[in-house]
């Protein structure tokens, strides 16, 4: 009898160091799990942010400040942009609209071509070795129809930015991105007169540069709170203009949330260097037993 009992005794302490074991692997289990999901989505999210950052104009970035009581904003690479400024933007070139044999768009402007008219009011630009119909047509699939380079006096006007600035250049006001209004000197909205030929819609720039960028859309990427400071959307806006007045966060700007449940997200800039910091927790709905949090960084030049 004492003998059984002590057998019943061992398996009693058997079965409970069993079971402790068995709870902590599958705890193990669930934050590898979690862990490896958050790791997975913060990849694509960074990519996603990286792969459009890639194709900016690296003057055009800005970051945003926005509150009750006003809307601060200084260029990305500013001393005084800290984690306050909530919102960045910046103007992409039309890079898909660039691909073809011809281009749709080769970036040059021939300066003394017959076909360049400088006159104010009246302007036309000469841009050789394009296939501005192709690029047309890969805009207004990308824009949702909005910008359509054929059609004067109806949707959004692309924009024609040179390379080159002239003296006092001013990146904030120079785009548009404080009051709606660009200036001439740095930005031109155009349409598309010929394959090879623009039309200048807004005033023609006292200086027209050889070189030149197409965009058809700005993006924003905003934090956008959920209740927690450190729990929040990370929301990309596009196809917006604001060489004519568009705005971020307008009703009819296109968004798509990029990630949920961020922890952290920081855009710094030296330079032309862009460095972006992304973490995701897993609100703790894991049933990992705590917050789970992975990051990922990336350096897009």
């Amino acid at each position: 009898m004492i003998e059984v009992i002590i057998v019943i005794i061992l398996f009693g302490i058997i079965a409970s160091i069993g079971a402790q074991i068995i709870a902590k692997m599958y705890i193990n289990y669930l934050q590898a799990r979690t862990i490896n999901y958050l790791q997975s989505q913060s990849n694509i999210a960074v990519e996603q942010i990286a792969k459009r950052l890639q194709y900016r104009i690296k003057d055009t970035a800005v970051a945003r400040m926005t509150n009750a009581t006003g809307d601060a904003i200084l260029p990305l690479n500013h001393q005084s942009v800290t984690a306050n400024f909530n919102v960045i933007e910046w103007i992409g070139y039309s890079n898909e609209a660039m691909l073809g044999n011809p281009p749709g768009w080769s970036g040059f402007i021939d300066l003394d071509g017959v076909n360049t008219n400088k006159s104010v009011g009246n302007g036309t630009l000469s841009t050789p070795g394009s296939n501005l119909t192709d690029a047309n047509n890969t805009i207004k699939v990308l824009s949702n129809n909005t910008v359509d380079l054929n059609s004067i006096g109806s949707g959004s006007p692309a924009a024609l930015i040179f390379r080159q600035k002239p003296a006092g250049f001013d990146p904030v006001n120079g785009y548009g991105w404080r009051n709606g209004v660009a200036d001439p000197n740095y930005l031109v909205q155009v349409r598309m007169r010929d394959s090879t030929t623009f039309d200048v819609v807004s005033k023609t720039p006292t200086s027209i540069f050889e070189h030149y960028y197409l965009a058809h859309t700005a993006y924003a990427i905003s934090r956008e709170a959920t209740g927690n400071a450190d729990d929040f959307n990370l929301v990309l806006y596009y196809n917006y203009q604001p060489w004519s007045g568009g705005t971020w966060n307008s009703t009819t700007t296109s968004k798509a949330v990029l990630a949920e449940h961020v922890n952290l997200f920081r855009v710094n800039q030296v330079g032309n260097t862009v460095r972006i910091k992304l973490c995701l927790h897993d609100a703790e709905v894991s049933g990992a037993g705590r917050k789970l949090v992975a990051c990922k960084e990336e350096v897009i030049f």
